[in-house]
Formats: C-alpha cells, sequence, structure tokens
C-alpha cells in the first residue's frame, strides 16, 4: 500500500527528489558561502581561552568544558578556530536543511524559503564566529527540526531521530547551563512533535529540570574533571555593584578607600556588563580586592548578596531592570571584528567577502534587527499564533522552540552579567523557522497519528 496516498492530503511522510534537490542545493550554497566568507573562523576571547585548556587543562566551569573536550577531539582535524568553526557552521546549516526537507513535504516554496532565511544577518553574522552561544543554538535548531521531521510517523526511525535530538539537546544546555529552564519545553516538544499539550510538558518538565541538573556536576566534574571557578560568583558582584550604586553605599563585604566607594557608586557602574569591574579600567580594584582577600567564590559574597537583597529589593529591581533593558533594546555587542592576536587590527581586513558582510552588518546595526527585545518579541508573538494550532505539528513546534526561546531570554532577567546580542540567538533562529513553519499548513494531530499508524503497518 502506498504509504502517501494513505495518509491524509495535508500529510506526506516522503519528500521528492524534485522538493529536495533545492533545499540540499542551496544547504551546500549556503556553507560554501560560510566557508568563504568566515574561514578559518573568528577567534574571540572566550573561544581562545576553551581551546587554551586542551593543552593547558583541565578546563574550569567558567567556559564549557563539554566544549573545550569536544574541540580537543575535532582538533587535529584543523588545528585552532577552523575545526570548531566548521563544526558550528555544520552543526547550522544541518538545522536549516532538516527543517527544510520537513517543510519541503508540505510546500515546494517552504523548503527553500528556511534555507534562504538562513542568511538573515542578525543569525548569519554570528555563524563564523565562535561563541558556544552560536553553537547552542545551532544544536538547539537541529534537534527541533529533526523531531519536526518525524511528527506523526511511527516505528525505529522515529525512536532514532528522537533520540538524536535529545541528544543535541543535552549538549546544547551543557554548552550554557543557565539553559535548565528552557531545556525541558522544548524536550517535551521533541517527546511529543504532534501536538503541545500543557498537562504533557508539566509533568515531564520538573523530571526533566532534575535529571539536566544533576547532569552538569556528573559531566563537568566527574567525567571531565573540571576545576570551580565559581561563574554563579559572577551574579553576586555585579548585583552588589548594582545595589551599592543604586542606594549610594557600599554592600560588598569589604572596605574601601573613600575614592573607590565614590568610583563604586557613580561612574563604575553601567547596566551592561561585569566585566567593568574585573578586566577594565578604572575599577579593576572591585575584583582585584574580592579575589585578593579571598572573598570571590567564598560563602561570605553569598551571604551578602542575600542580606542586600533583603535590605534593599527596590534598589535589586531597579538595577536588574535596568540591566534588562539595556540587553533588550540597547546596542550591544553583535559581530566581533577584533583580531584577537593583534588587538589594533580588524580580523579579516584583507577578506572582502567578510568585509562587505560587516558593510552589510554596520548598516543594519541602527536598526530593530539587531536589537534582542525585536526577536524575543517575535518569538512571543509566534507562540500566541502556535497556541492556536497547538494540535498539530506546526504549532507544536512553534510553541517548543519559540516557547523555549523566550524562556531562555527570560533567564537573563535575574541572572544575566552582560549585554551581548549572542545570548538572544536561541530566539533569532526560533523565529526565523517559525516564520516559515507558521505558512505551513497541517491538518490536527490525531490525523497524523492515524497516518503514522498505518505507514507503521504497511511498510
Amino acid at each position: 500500500m502506498n504509504v502517501v496516498a494513505s495518509a491524509p492530503a495535508h500529510v506526506a511522510w516522503s519528500v521528492s527528489w524534485r522538493r529536495a534537490l533545492p533545499v540540499v542545493a542551496l544547504t551546500f550554497v549556503g556553507f560554501a558561502l560560510t566557508l568563504r566568507v568566515f574561514y578559518p573562523g573568528v577567534m574571540t576571547y572566550d573561544a581562545w581561552y576553551v581551546h587554551s585548556y586542551i593543552a593547558n587543562g583541565p578546563a574550569n566551569d567558567w567556559q564549557s568544558p563539554l566544549m573545550t573536550a569536544l574541540w580537543a577531539v575535532i582538533d587535529p582535524l584543523a588545528p585552532g578556530a577552523p575545526s570548531m568553526f566548521v563544526l558550528i557552521a555544520a552543526t547550522y546549516w544541518a538545522g536549516f536543511a532538516v527543517l527544510g526537507l520537513a517543510l519541503a513535504r508540505r510546500s515546494a516554496w517552504l523548503g527553500p524559503a528556511a534555507l534562504v532565511l538562513a542568511l538573515t544577518p542578525p543569525a548569519f553574522v554570528f555563524v563564523g564566529i565562535i561563541w558556544r552561544d552560536m553553537l547552542l543554538a545551532a544544536a538547539w535548531l537541529l534537534a527541533a527540526a529533526l523531531a519536526f521531521l518525524v511528527a506523526g510517523r511511527r516505528g525505529p526511525w522515529r525512536v532514532a531521530a528522537q533520540a538524536l535530538a535529545l541528544a543535541f539537546l543535552c549538549f546544547g544546555f551543557l554548552l550554557r547551563p543557565n539553559a535548565l529552564f528552557a531545556a525541558p519545553i522544548l524536550a517535551a516538544y521533541i517527546v511529543w512533535p504532534e501536538r503541545f499539550d500543557l498537562k504533557r510538558v508539566a509533568l515531564l518538565y520538573v523530571p526533566a529540570a532534575v535529571t539536566l541538573a544533576l547532569m552538569v556536576p556528573l559531566v563537568y566534574y566527574q567525567l571531565l574533571g573540571a576545576k570551580r571557578a565559581n561563574p554563579l560568583h559572577s551574579i553576586f558582584v555585579f548585583d552588589l555593584a548594582g545595589i551599592t550604586h543604586f542606594t549610594g553605599t557600599n554592600q560588598f563585604p569589604v572596605t574601601w578607600s573613600a575614592d573607590e566607594e565614590a568610583m563604586l557608586v557613580g561612574p563604575c557602574y553601567r547596566a551592561g556588563d561585569w566585566d567593568d569591574y574585573w578586566t577594565r579600567q578604572p575599577c579593576l580594584f572591585v575584583m582585584k580586592k574580592l579575589e585578593g582577600e579571598k572573598i570571590f567564590g567564598s560563602q561570605a559574597l553569598w551571604e551578602a548578596w542575600l542580606r542586600a537583597l533583603v535590605a534593599h529589593p527596590l534598589a535589586y529591581a531597579e538595577h536588574r531592570i535596568a540591566v534588562t533593558w539595556n540587553f533588550l533594546t540597547g546596542r550591544t555587542l553583535t559581530l566581533w571584528t577584533l583580531d584577537i592576536a593583534h588587538p589594533d587590527q580588524t580580523v579579516f581586513a584583507d577578506n572582502a567577502w567578510f568585509m562587505g558582510l560587516k558593510s552589510l552588518h554596520d548598516g543594519l546595526y541602527p536598526t530593530p534587527l539587531f536589537r534582542a527585545g525585536t526577536w524575543l518579541l517575535v518569538c512571543v508573538l509566534w507562540c500566541a499564533l502556535g497556541w492556536r494550532r497547538r494540535a498539530t505539528p506546526s504549532g507544536a513546534f512553534l510553541l517548543g522552540v519559540c516557547g523555549s526561546a523566550v524562556v531562555y531570554v527570560a533567564t537573563f532577567l535575574p541572572a544575566g552579567v552582560a549585554s551581548d546580542f549572542r545570548y538572544v540567538l536561541p530566539a533569532v533562529l526560533g523565529a526565523l523557522a517559525g516564520l516559515v513553519v507558521l505558512a505551513a499548513r497541517d491538518r490536527a494531530s490525531a490525523d497524523y497519528a492515524a497516518a503514522g499508524a498505518d505507514s507503521s503497518t504497511t511498510r
């Protein structure tokens, strides 16, 4: 019996080569363009630290030890930036390719449209920059696309695709554990891609979150032997600095000179980046003293943070609102152009393709396209539209992908210590993927279940 013929009109489990060919061709064109523009990859300071642990390990938990371990495996293939750059680019294009093939079953133009959207500047300009944020966003897109591809199917191929999707989900989470509260939403979608059911999500949420939370110490410290560097304490320092600024009184468990305290209350504070207290003048004295007196990483810093929150909740709220507003609406760091080997130079200045992309980026930078809040709002809108279609695979995709992206970005309200645009990349990719999925037309999940059951018994 012909499976495609037996399925409902809008449920075609196979895609003809005529529809698949443009998707595959555009994938290779996009990947080749990425190599031409960015090769050998833009090394950032974060990436340099991650890579340096390969030779000078063990890695610490400030960056992702898993990224270091993975880079150590692939580094011999193309030492340095190229190996990680190619992996990020391949994951990115694989995610859009799988999504494109899934959409090509429904429409001749939606599949290629997904690949074209992959070239949208707020997404594409980051593909060649070695940041774990890009790899996280690409891995989660690929995970969601795999689930979307097998929605309604039954049998071993579905199980294999879902298992692989969950592996990409866990991989992305281990790159940035602050994704803990967003990951269970995407996990629920991967497990049940035909429809989005709040009861199912609620039942899965806590067990999934607990499992993921336990995975961090198991992988980071037991399997990879990472050193503890107390990354959470950066939040305490930033919050204490913010409360000090808004109250006008010192909240740190140390004593400052009169000049230092005046600096803390006044010019040191910017609602954008805690690095102002760590790596930049004129406020390096903050972390210098906290580390020198062994306060950073100690219980004393945690206790001072807790006391400050209890005593000055309004000042804390002012600080966190200012940080979030700057993150969502401010002109934040986007395209990385600094050559870290020669800080006075622009990276790839002799690459006309990269410089052309930089010119395009610079022209678009003042627009809403490079504001984090734009993509958060688009994801919220897609969730609202997807809710009406939650009983279909396309609606489930919108809610699972964009819903998890909204929660992920929301975690930066209480936990953000910087305002880089890269932190919103899961929402950028989710919004772009959601745009083409929104155009797909599906029947209710009952039709998919019926067709999937039929296909499993007639193969």
